[in-house]
């Protein structure tokens, strides 16, 4: 039986619902489906594999993955929930329960997500003209709020080069959305575009694509990420730095 995933809200977080067979053909199925989910950033995901079978140890490392993968950016906590014995067992045996919590029920599981102070904003930018000012202006004016002036120069740049990509390659009015946690300054836009944005090969300095090497180069991490509710999410995160306020 195939992966099957659904979701829907719970308390503050996403609860996922997951049934089928995990198996090496499931787990590819699975592990994108939970990353676009965690894409949309709510403030927690939670999957409920109650009804999963698990059909070897192997597949079961896609819930650490997940939680690794989700842990920089958007900074989601993740957390599980079964009451299946063989799932308990397996889970304690391959040490899964050491990087994601395991709940009986969801309740349980909202209670248990470890959720970092953050701080968020985000602006739609209208297609026009000045799109790249007004969303360098946004990005600087949060950042002064958030008393972290250091970080005015890389994250307006990156926001601006964003929202440019998004005008320039997709119909959409993209969003600008700013997360602050834990030390980390993550600016991402969305568009309703699923296709991913790369780096392209630039044998000549003329060509396009120099925007999102300069994303890559002022960021601690970069990506693009297919979103659960459509279209894309591409983001860049920066660090405050140690001993500046988080």
């Amino acid at each position: 039986m195939a992966i099957e995933l659904t979701a829907k809200p719970h308390a503050t977080s996403i609860l996922a619902t997951a049934r089928g067979q995990l198996d090496l053909a499931g787990y590819a199925v699975l592990r994108d489906g939970l990353l676009k989910i965690a894409a949309d950033v709510p403030r927690g995901l939670i999957a409920d594999v109650n009804d999963l079978t698990i059909g070897a140890a192997s597949p079961a490392a896609v819930f650490p993955l997940v939680a690794s993968r989700i842990s920089d950016w958007p900074g989601v906590p993740f957390g599980l929930v079964t009451r299946h014995p063989d799932h308990l067992r397996l889970f304690r045996r391959f040490a899964t329960d050491r990087f994601v919590s395991v709940s009986p029920d969801a309740d349980a599981a909202e209670s248990a997500l470890l959720r970092p102070v953050r701080r968020g904003a985000r602006r739609t930018v209208p297609r026009s003209p000045n799109a790249e000012d007004v969303a360098r202006e946004f990005v600087r004016q949060r950042c002064l709020d958030w008393a972290i002036p250091q970080l005015i120069y890389d994250g307006t740049l990156i926001a601006a080069e964003l929202v440019r990509n998004a005008i320039q390659h997709t119909e959409s009015v993209p969003q600008i959305r700013l997360d602050l946690r834990r030390g980390l300054l993550s600016v991402s836009v969305t568009d309703d575009d699923p296709s991913p944005a790369r780096v392209l090969e630039r044998p000549d300095p003329r060509d396009p694509g120099l925007g999102l090497r300069i994303v890559a180069h002022a960021a601690q991490a970069w990506g693009s990420s297919r979103r659960w509710s459509g279209g894309k999410v591409v983001w860049a995160v920066l660090r405050v730095g140690r001993g500046e306020p988080d």
